[in-house]
């Protein structure tokens, strides 16, 4: 799925009609500080699941 110049400018142009000049930039900044929270949380699970993996977890096998 290939976006050109004309689409951006059209989706670009229909944000800016739906949510408005003022509302556009804390729109951006939460969407990219949920992105950075989603990534350390995945991040973070990854190390725990290899953590487990390895049996280095603390945790007696029974």
């Amino acid at each position: 799925m290939n976006l050109g110049m004309g689409e951006i400018l059209v989706l670009l142009a229909l944000a800016l009609l739906l949510f408005g000049a003022k509302r556009l930039p804390e729109i951006g900044r939460s969407a990219g500080s949920a992105i950075r929270e989603f990534k350390k949380g995945f991040e973070s699970g990854e190390s725990d699941d290899k953590k487990t993996e390895d049996g280095k977890d603390g945790k007696s096998e029974e």
